[in-house]
């Protein structure tokens, strides 16, 4: 496997591996890493439907990829999706997906016309004072010496933010900044997360920190993650004859290992409550998918709150991967990410309005017409003054294609789940579907006297307890995430967001799909190269461009500095004056060049 960039790979359509008909291959899990290699299986290395094994231990494909409507709760989504147009594995694949809402359009097609059309962004990204616009006013509102502190993790190696925090390299100066409310709300960081994928995440949107603070950088789907991304898929998969097995529990994996040379010899799993024995060859592929962000996940109902379920059983992702690991250092450490479901979890909530009382109170604030179809919340709004430091969106609606004509489907999520809400006051953890409702209602604005009715009357709300939603956050070194293909292995890869896959960022779409496109391209050995991760890192247009946003517009020649610092900054200006550097800085707003045609000191040497 190789990775490459620009149209002359992307466009290229892979020759039919050697020996591929030969092969077979069962992936453990079907969200979406395992369905991405399943797809590439079938369309780049040409493998027969029928010899792709999916084996899934719930009822339903997609995973953390979820939009489901439960008879006896209603509608549920435990998350959201935000997508940007570099996920260059993503559209890669959804370029020959069939789409759900128009079969003669791809899913990338349907999409990009979709967003093309109605283009993100919110018109109010956070609220405090119950309803009132926070006025963050598209600023970042953070002071040099945060923007230094930001600097620095920026550039300090990898190697170096191994098992290390946040808080080790900001303080107050970021964390009490926009940027950090923006930020942490957005992405789900906590100060307790890992240093290091705070890096990454920073290098990886270089080319988005302008569009941060009011979402313009983003594009989401028409409905939910699961009927627009992961019914696709699998209706895809299926019209190629690929084998969907549910109900199946892997226990474990079996290895034979020897120096340099790593084969899977065996499926051990539990089907219909009995343990049964699947024996593999070198021909048998596996793709397994260690880990699970919303393993133990649970939902409540409008009266009754989600159970906090920490405890890992037998049968589930994390077992089996603990399993995994027991048999070689090269399969990862996953003790390091579900420890501590304390620092890992927070709740969401799907709430559906059910007539016209509460949807003037969403209008209000996102200042949009929440039934025209079209964006409405452009991305989550952040409460800033909320104890459970809450957010909400309303995405195009309807959400759902069954969702009745009059009601709105949307998402709330709180990051801190043990602290008595503002209003309700009692930890989310411990809240009815109801009672979040309630909470949520009192920072929208709602009359006091009015909050109990709305949320029992004019809502249902069904909240979802996630204990390890956040756990690919949790500080770690290199050898933690095995790597997609480990060293040595001839017939397995590692899927998902517990696998390792260099410069990307975990809590994405798009490196699930990576994962599962590395996995095929190099255990097929498919002659066409993976698109590299996009690589505004290394433009100095994207990284000046951030530059003035990060300072809320203001050049470099405000920051605070003593005499000598801004005379030698000024000396080295001057001498790139007449150069395409200089231009550049001025182009992008990184200098004012009106301030710096004043004359240099006398006898200041050029």
């Amino acid at each position: 496997m190789y990775y490459s960039s620009g149209n002359y790979e992307a466009f290229a359509h892979p020759l039919k591996p050697e020996g591929i008909e030969d092969k077979s291959a069962y992936i453990i899990g079907s969200g979406l890493a395992g369905l991405t290699a399943a797809c590439y299986l079938v369309r780049d290395a040409q493998m027969e439907g029928s010899k792709i094994h999916i084996l899934e231990k719930d009822a339903l494909p997609g995973g953390a990829c979820d939009g489901w409507d439960y008879p006896q709760l209603g509608y549920t989504m435990r998350g959201g999706r935000e997508m940007d147009n570099h996920f260059e594995v993503m559209w890669d694949l959804f370029r020959d997906i069939p789409s759900i809402e128009d079969p003669k359009m791809s899913v990338l097609d349907y999409y990009y016309y979709l967003n093309k059309k109605d283009p993100n962004y919110s018109l109010c990204r956070a609220t405090v004072n119950r309803g009132q616009d926070a006025h963050t006013d598209d600023k970042f509102d953070i002071s040099d010496k945060g923007q230094m502190e930001i600097m620095k993790l920026f550039f300090t190696p990898e190697k170096e933010l191994e098992n290390k925090l946040i808080t080790e390299y900001f303080d107050e100066e970021v964390l009490d900044s926009n940027f950090w409310l923006y930020w942490r709300t957005m992405f789900a960081f906590e100060n307790w997360h890992s240093a290091l994928e705070m890096k990454r995440y920073i290098q990886r949107f270089i080319h988005h920190i302008g569009g941060l603070p009011n979402f313009r950088a983003l594009r989401f789907t028409k409905y939910n993650q699961y009927e627009s991304m992961i019914l696709p898929m699998v209706n895809y998969l299926k019209d190629h004859g690929v084998d969907f097995q549910y109900g199946v529990k892997v226990d474990d994996v079996q290895f034979e290992i020897e120096p340099g040379n790593k084969v899977v010899t065996g499926l051990q799993i539990t089907k219909d409550g009995k343990q049964e024995q699947i024996n593999l060859t070198e021909n048998d592929l596996v793709f397994i998918t260690n880990g699970s962000c919303v393993e133990n996940s649970s939902f409540g109902s409008q009266n009754e709150p989600a159970q906090f379920n920490t405890e890992l059983k037998p049968g589930g992702v994390w077992d089996m991967w603990k399993n995994i690991a027991a048999q070689d250092k090269s399969f990862g450490h996953p003790h390091k990410f579900c420890s501590t479901p304390e620092k890992t979890n927070w709740m969401s909530a799907t709430v559906t309005t059910l007539d016209d009382k509460i949807p003037p109170y969403i209008e209000k604030i996102t200042k949009r017409n929440p039934f025209s179809g079209k964006v409405v919340t452009g991305g989550i709004v952040s409460v800033k003054d909320s104890n459970w430091l809450l957010s909400w969106t309303f995405n195009r609606q309807p959400q759902f294609r069954s969702q009745p004509e009059g009601q709105l489907v949307g998402w709330i999520y709180g990051l801190f789940t043990d602290v008595p809400g503002n209003y309700v006051k009692k930890p989310m953890r411990d809240c009815t579907g109801k009672e979040i409702c309630m909470e949520w209602l009192y920072h929208m604005g709602v009359p006091e006297d009015q909050i109990e009715e709305l949320a029992e009357k004019s809502a249902n709300t069904i909240p979802c307890m996630m204990p390890y939603i956040t756990a690919f956050f949790m500080p770690r070194q290199k050898d933690d995430r095995p790597n997609v293909v480990p060293d040595g292995a001839k017939n397995f890869a590692f899927l998902g967001q517990f696998a390792e896959t260099p410069r990307d960022t975990i809590f994405t779409t798009e490196y699930s799909m990576r994962t599962g496109m590395e996995a095929v391209y190099t255990l097929c050995n498919i002659d066409r190269g993976v698109p590299e991760v996009w690589g505004s890192v290394y433009d100095t247009r994207c990284l000046l461009n951030a530059t003035t946003k990060l300072r809320d517009g203001k050049p470099i020649t405000d920051m605070e500095m003593n005499p000598v610092e801004k005379a030698g900054l000024k000396l080295v200006l001057n001498k790139l004056k007449g150069t395409d550097v200089y231009n550049q800085l001025v182009e992008y707003g990184v200098i004012d060049d009106e301030e710096l045609a004043e004359e240099l000191p006398k006898g200041q040497v050029m």
